[in-house]
């Protein structure tokens, strides 16, 4: 996988809004002072007549987003992860989650891998903050193809959608002749029957890398890729957990709240087996490089490839 072609969803994120504005005519753009970042400035460029830069005025951009999909508009209120699910969240909560407003967040520099901006910017809390609000999309793409599919996923799915995007240029790890979204259904991308690693975001290809050294190893691990989180694919999961007896979650966020509580919530009711969940342990990130930050926080395949050999000696 070192060949593969990488690049940052949230450079994904910038491209689909522009490929996805002449098919929907009603899709608008909005960003809070920081187009350039997130890649809006992409859609900027291209339909300045459909971008609105509403300053640095997060809570006030979901209000204005609020009001634009009340009047029959696609608007993507976009902004980092920490503004747009922390500072806006009673705003998301209230202004577009309750009244089901047809709202799409893009969250960009989500998690460790933002790096030298440190903890302020790592958000490691969005997707546990996005889940509790009722009726909210979830999406956390893992790579530039599927970011795509995801976008226009979130624009045909009426009501409000949060879309999780990173900073840091990510492996190319699905085929865009083959692959297909499809809104609440993980993929297995590995088939296995001593364990089953569930990932999601930048960490679908740790976890394929760890699955091909356990391979070497004698270890059998399914790899499945949960790029929804909210609605999460249940029967999956509970399927994986019925035949490979074990499980292990992966994601570049906090353990509690996102997705390795989703899953432990899932199996515990309809098939209860061990899950051991790798994320950041309740613990704030710090400034410094990304790919150096992910391996301190335990955020690599060579971890996953640890956890995993301990999930199958306690079997």
């Amino acid at each position: 996988m070192g060949d593969t072609i990488k690049k940052a969803t949230r450079e994904s994120y910038g491209e689909a809004l522009v490929a996805l504005a002449e098919k929907y005519d009603n899709l608008v753009v909005l960003d809070a002072d920081l187009a350039a970042a997130t890649k809006t400035g992409i859609f900027k460029k291209a339909y300045a007549d459909r971008f609105y830069d509403c300053g640095i005025a997060e809570a006030n951009m979901m209000g204005v987003a609020a009001g634009l999909a009340a009047a029959g508009m696609i608007p993507f209120a976009s902004s980092f992860a920490m503004f747009a699910a922390g500072r806006a969240y009673e705003i998301v909560r209230n202004s577009i989650g309750y009244p089901h407003l047809n709202v799409k967040i893009g969250a960009t520099h989500a998690g460790i891998s933002v790096g030298e901006d440190g903890a302020t910017h790592q958000c490691c809390e969005d997707i546990a903050l996005m889940r509790t609000i009722p009726g909210m999309v979830v999406i956390n793409p893992a790579d530039d193809i599927e970011a795509k599919a995801a976008v226009e996923a979130a624009v045909q799915h009426d009501g409000p959608v949060y879309c999780r995007f990173g900073r840091l240029a990510v492996p190319v790890i699905n085929d865009p002749a083959t692959y297909k979204f499809e809104l609440g259904k993980g993929v297995t991308l590995r088939s296995g029957s001593d364990v089953t690693v569930i990932a999601t975001g930048l960490m679908v290809n740790e976890a394929l890398i760890a699955a091909d050294t356990l391979a070497g190893e004698g270890i059998s691990v399914r790899v499945i890729n949960i790029h929804t989180i909210k609605p999460l694919d249940q029967e999956l999961i509970v399927q994986a957990a019925r035949e490979t007896g074990s499980i292990v979650t992966a994601e570049e966020h906090s353990v509690i709240g996102g997705l390795g509580s989703a899953v432990a919530e899932a199996v515990s009711e309809a098939y209860p087996v061990p899950v051991r969940r790798i994320g950041v342990n309740d613990i704030f990130g710090h400034s410094g490089p990304a790919l150096d930050l992910l391996k301190q926080f335990g955020l690599s395949a060579e971890h996953i490839a640890e956890v995993v050999r301990e999930a199958v000696k306690s079997k």
